[in-house]
C-alpha cells in the first residue's frame, strides 16, 4: 500500500472513530480552535509512530516537508506540540478502542522486562517502593535484581494489547490474568 493511501486510510478511521469516543462532549470549552483538526493531528501522530518517528519534532518536520498538501494547516511546531499534548486522553481512548477489537483474538504474545529500582547490593536497605517491589531474576541478563517486571502483551497482528507492571517475582502467566479476560485462554 502506498504511504499516501495509508495516511488516507488512517485519517478516515480516526475521523469515523472520534465522534463515537467523544460523544456530545466538546473537547474545548474556551479559546480559539486550532487550525489543524484533531483527526488530522492524531493521524499524523499515528503515521509518524508507524514510520519510527518517535518525537513530536520529527513527526512535525516530516509532515511539513513531505505532506503539506494533505495537511495545509499544519502551522508551527509549538502549535503542533501543544495540540498533540492536549489530545493525550483522546489518543488513549483510541488505543483502548483498537485494543478491544484485538482482545477478540485468541493468540497473544507476552514478554517481560526487568525494571530495577535499586542496585542489588543496596536492595536490602532500599526504602523506595517498600512492600511493592521484590526480588526477581532476568534470564536474558543472567542477573538477580530488585524492583518490578514489565509485561508487554501484543496480539497476533502486532497491536499492543496491554502493559502490566508487577513485582519482579511475578510470572508472565499471572500478569496475563490481570490484563486479559481469561475465560477464553488456556494457560498450561
Amino acid at each position: 500500500m502506498p504511504i499516501e493511501d495509508f495516511i488516507t486510510w488512517i485519517y478516515c478511521w480516526v475521523d469515523d472513530t472520534l465522534p463515537r469516543i467523544i460523544g456530545n462532549n466538546p473537547l474545548r470549552k474556551r479559546g480559539f480552535l486550532p487550525a489543524l483538526c484533531d483527526a488530522e493531528m492524531i493521524t499524523m501522530e499515528i503515521v509518524g509512530e508507524f514510520l519510527s518517528r518517535d518525537a513530536d519534532k520529527h513527526i512535525w518536520s516530516y509532515f511539513s516537508m513531505h505532506w503539506k498538501h494533505l495537511f495545509p494547516a499544519i502551522g508551527s511546531y509549538s502549535q503542533f506540540a501543544k495540540q498533540a499534548m492536549n489530545l493525550w486522553a483522546i489518543k488513549q481512548k483510541l488505543l483502548d478502542t483498537m485494543t478491544q477489537k484485538s482482545q477478540q483474538d485468541k493468540l497473544h504474545i507476552v514478554d517481560g522486562f526487568p525494571i530495577s529500582v535499586s542496585h542489588f547490593k543496596r536492595a536490602r536497605g532500599c526504602k523506595r517502593f517498600k512492600g511493592d517491589a521484590n526480588y526477581g531474576y532476568c534470564a536474558s541478563k543472567d542477573e538477580t535484581y530488585f524492583g518490578f517486571k514489565g509485561h508487554i502483551i501484543v496480539n497476533y497482528d502486532g497491536v499492543l494489547s496491554g502493559l502490566v507492571i508487577t513485582p519482579a517475582n511475578t510470572s508472565e502467566r499471572e500478569s496475563l490474568c490481570v490484563n486479559l479476560p481469561m475465560s477464553n485462554y488456556d494457560l498450561r
